[in-house]
């Protein structure tokens, strides 16, 4: 943990300096203005949180830490750890300290996998993860050290300590999941010298000579591991992690957070919309076919899967380079050509149609066609890869709220009454 605590101990004083003359000097002026439709509708785009570690700009799409995650394809997890709690990739040696710690880590207790074996046969493998991560929080070093009565100036400390055993066994856990709930076999256990995601890859068991699944995983782990502050996952950790609850808790949160349809089920959804065109055309359909059902989609009411985003108004960058990875490695696979076809097909249909204000792809119109095509068919795991990853996010989100002496989170809440007596208001003013 010495250089990357060290790395973070040298910038967290200019941070605090920065934030806290940013306060004295200007914490009067207006970020934002909300509406009554904002408040009814989700609170969707409102400017109320600070979140350092990446951004998502509506005409470019993903930033971490300022870099377009196009330019990070070709980064491995540490090297996003890393970015993501100091602002800056690391070298070839701090790279190598984060493999190693990560490895000296990954030791998942005993009690973890008892509890996981004595659950129903049949429990969610979300549910599975979730009760593994919140077990594990009596080895919460932050809980051990608050109650100690450490300095709120050394918060961060602790939360690092345990954000890096967390994110060293969620991936061993995340891979006994998948073989004790789907019958592959026996655990396997992590091997020394490995990258989190070469490890990954390994302890899934998914057959893999070539090393392309394990750099499958890579690339997965990176484009998903942070996606700004507001989505739920993240929004959940940052609530719960407000409350000094230790990491264990709020990445708890997180993941219950991620767990919901509406957030993480997006891209096997979008396989299964894939999957059923090719049932119905009993293979990849013509331009044509594809084009009429897409309206026939549409006019059923339906949506199409994978397209349109809550913020981006252009292709999600991580779609590209999810597409770019299959085109390269598996043109010829039947789901890899219809995803390429949807996408040369689907925007069309949507601008014609006129009601979208983003025809584009998001990154689950792409993420599942690769999983699927490596044999990890299981759709009810999905949603726990994408936790491996995410989970890199909450925790550097987490590490730097500590570090910034981020308080408590608690808007106000209203009635329907005072919101029905504004709008008397501005109406007859």
């Amino acid at each position: 943990m010495a250089k990357l605590q060290n790395a973070l101990a040298k910038k967290i004083p200019a941070w605090r300096d920065e934030i806290k003359e940013l306060n004295k000097v200007h914490g009067s002026v207006k970020i934002d203005t909300v509406n009554i439709g904002q408040a009814y509708g989700g609170m969707r785009g409102i400017k109320c949180m600070v979140c350092d570690t990446s951004e998502v700009p509506p005409d470019e799409g993903l930033l971490i830490r300022g870099i377009p995650v196009g330019e990070l394809t070709g980064k491995t997890a540490e090297d996003t750890f890393y970015l993501l709690c100091t602002g800056e990739l690391p070298n070839a040696a701090d790279r190598k300290a984060l493999v190693e710690e990560f490895n000296a880590r990954a030791k998942v207790p005993a009690y973890v996998w008892k509890i996981l074996e004595a659950m129903p046969k049949d429990s969610h493998p979300m549910t599975m993860l979730d009760t593994a991560v919140l077990a594990m929080q009596r080895e919460s070093e932050f809980a051990k050290a608050y109650d100690a009565g450490m300095a709120k100036a050394d918060y961060w400390k602790p939360t690092l300590e345990d954000s890096l055993n967390m994110l060293a066994r969620i991936p061993v856990i995340a891979a006994g999941i998948y073989r004790m709930r789907f019958k592959k076999g026996p655990r396997i256990a992590p091997k020394k010298g490995l990258t989190m995601a070469e490890n990954y890859a390994r302890m899934l068991g998914i057959p893999d000579k070539s090393g392309e699944f394990a750099d499958c995983m890579r690339l997965y782990l990176v484009l998903h591991s942070d996606h700004e502050g507001g989505n739920v996952s993240a929004h959940a950790c940052h609530v719960v992690g407000s409350a000094l609850s230790d990491p264990y808790y709020a990445v708890s949160a997180g993941l219950n957070g991620l767990a919901g349809p509406l957030h993480g089920l997006a891209n096997q959804e979008c396989l299964g919309w894939v999957l059923e065109v090719m049932k119905k055309f009993k293979g990849v359909p013509t331009d044509e076919q594809l084009y009429k059902f897409s309206w026939d989609t549409l006019n059923s009411g339906k949506v199409i899967p994978g397209y349109g985003h809550a913020v981006l108004r252009i292709t999600d960058p991580r779609f590209t380079a999810f597409r770019e990875f299959g085109m390269k490695h598996f043109p010829d696979d039947p789901v890899m050509c219809l995803v390429d076809k949807v996408f040369n097909i689907v925007p069309k249909v949507l601008v014609e149609q006129g009601k979208a204000k983003d025809p584009w792809p998001n990154v689950d119109a792409a993420s599942g066609a690769l999983l699927y095509h490596y044999g990890l068919r299981e759709f009810s795991y999905y949603t726990v890869l994408f936790s491996v990853s995410r989970a890199m996010g909450m925790a550097s989100q987490l590490i730097i709220n500590r570090a910034m002496g981020t308080p408590i989170e608690r808007p106000k809440s209203v009635t329907t009454e005072w919101m029905k007596k504004q709008a008397a208001a501005a109406a007859t003013a």
